[in-house]
This record gives C-alpha cells, sequence and structure tokens, in this order.
C-alpha cells in the first residue's frame, strides 16, 4: 500500500493518486495476479513511473498527449539513464504490462480518460487456429527464452555439489572446510539440480512428499510430482528426478530420522500403519 507523507487519501483536488493505487491493489488477486509475491512488485512498478512523471510536472491521470511524452522520458530514463536505474529489454516489458494494466483498470474505473500506451492489431496463426489481439507498441524486442536460459557447465556443477558436501574438487574430504549438515546440503543440492524444483518449492516440501525410491535403480527419470501447496501460482506440476540423486535424499531422511529418534522409546502406535510420516 502507498501513502502520502501527510498521510491524506484526499484532497481539495479529489482522491489522491496513490488512494487509486491502492485500490487497484486491492484488486490484484481479482485481476489475474493471484501470487501474493507479486503484489508488492506491481505496485513498486507503478509508484516508480508515478515518482518519475510527477518530477517532470505531469500527473498520473494527465492528458494522453503529456502521458505519451512523459513515457517518452521514462522509456530513455529506463534505457540510457544510470546504470543502477536502466531495465533490461525483459524487465522493461514486465513493467509496460503492469502499467498498461493498470491504465485498461483506471479507465474502466473512470478514474482516467486517457493512457500513454499506443497499440496496434497483430495476428497469430499456430496450427491452423488464427487469433487476433493488440500489441503494445512500447515493448521492446528480446531475445527467443532458449537463447537467455544459462545453464551450468557439468564441472561446474560437479564441483559446486562436492563443496556442499565438504569435498574438494578431486572428491576428497577437504580437510580446512568447517561447514554444518554436509549430508543434508549434499542431499538437497543433488534433488535441486536433478530436479530443477524452485525455492519455495523445495523449502517448504515435506518428507512424505519425497516420491518413493523403485526397488531396482532405473535408467529412467522417476516422477517427482510437486504439490500444488508450495508452487508457484499455487499450480500443481509433475518434475522428473534421476535415481542417484533420489537414492540419496532417501539416505539421508534415513539418516535424520535415526538421529532424531536415537534412545527414544516412543513408537508409533499400531493402527498407524506403516506411514513414512510417522
Amino acid at each position: 500500500m502507498l501513502f502520502d507523507d501527510d498521510l491524506l487519501f484526499e484532497d481539495s483536488n479529489g482522491v489522491r493518486p496513490t488512494t487509486v493505487i491502492n485500490c487497484w491493489a486491492c484488486e490484484l488477486p481479482a485481476n489475474g495476479c493471484p501470487s501474493p509475491n507479486s503484489w508488492p512488485y506491481y505496485v513498486r512498478t507503478v509508484r516508480e513511473w508515478l515518482e518519475f512523471i510527477s518530477g517532470h510536472g505531469v500527473a498520473l491521470f494527465d492528458t494522453r498527449r503529456r502521458l505519451k511524452a512523459a513515457l517518452s522520458a521514462y522509456s530513455v530514463y529506463r534505457a540510457q539513464g544510470p546504470i543502477k536505474h536502466r531495465f533490461e529489454a525483459s524487465t522493461w516489458n514486465q513493467n509496460v504490462g503492469i502499467l498498461a494494466g493498470f491504465y485498461k483498470w483506471a479507465k474502466d474505473e473512470e478514474y482516467a480518460d486517457s493512457e500513454p500506451f499506443t497499440y496496434r492489431q497483430a495476428v497469430w496463426a499456430f496450427k491452423g487456429q488464427v487469433r487476433r489481439g493488440r500489441v503494445n507498441q512500447s515493448r521492446r524486442r528480446q531475445a527467443k527464452p532458449h537463447v537467455t536460459i544459462k545453464y551450468l557447465d557439468d564441472d561446474f556443477t560437479d564441483m559446486f555439489l562436492k563443496g556442499l558436501a565438504g569435498l574438494s574438487p578431486d572428491g576428497e574430504r577437504d580437510l580446512r572446510y568447517r561447514g554444518r549438515e554436509l549430508a543434508r546440503n549434499s542431499a538437497v543440492g543433488r534433488m535441486i539440480v536433478s530436479s530443477g524444483l524452485r525455492s519455495q518449492e523445495y523449502t517448504y516440501l515435506l518428507v512424505c512428499e519425497v516420491p518413493l525410491l523403485p526397488s531396482r535403480r532405473t535408467a529412467v527419470p522417476v516422477s517427482f510430482p510437486v504439490p500444488s501447496g508450495v508452487t508457484k501460482g499455487s499450480k500443481y506440476r509433475e518434475s522428473w528426478i534421476d535415481y542417484d540423486s533420489l537414492a540419496e535424499l532417501h539416505s539421508y531422511i534415513a539418516l535424520d530420522r535415526a538421529a532424531a529418534t536415537f534412545g527414544s522409546t516412543w513408537r508409533p502406535p499400531a493402527r498407524w500403519g506403516g506411514s513414512r510420516c510417522s
């Protein structure tokens, strides 16, 4: 939420821009932005735009001509301004999308009469199906996703995993290393590299959600279902993990369980069965 220095929501000119932005932010969950992690970024994007145009004497809901001029200046600022304020093409396009969505909402709610963006009609064809839509002319060209993806080299990945386990690059124990939880770090690190889980997904993953280890070693990756409660956007997805990484993870789980229950006389009631979560 945004607040002006005087903590007022309106003045003699009516409702303030920050109040309108707050109203828009409250409706984000119902307007195609369900992830709580995205809400602060959306609001911050509009706030930075407001701060920039205010410094140039342009209001948030000014005339179309003045808004377009401010957008041109903002584009130059984000492309060639101070280095710490520059945007990559992908970041700029994301910000343009957020601002376009905000102004569309503002026009629908009758807060704004115009917006700074210009659109052109476009046609997409895929597998015999034709779609028509609008393309924002303020977007920048950017490389295709397969060009921008950065992969870890195999030798670096191997050295990284050995480092997590407290080993030197040649695989021997590094006597100078003083890390903790080496078995956990190694098992979880190999799981992440193999399965491609996001940080949110592996951080909140439960032991009972780890796939069962096949009875026989297999060269085919093992299915790794990721529950919707921990995924981005709360959408269930399925990943894969190689057998050796899954075996190391189960080995650590057994070690951790044994260490946690050592010396304890309590045992789960028989009626609970043989659940792995017990």
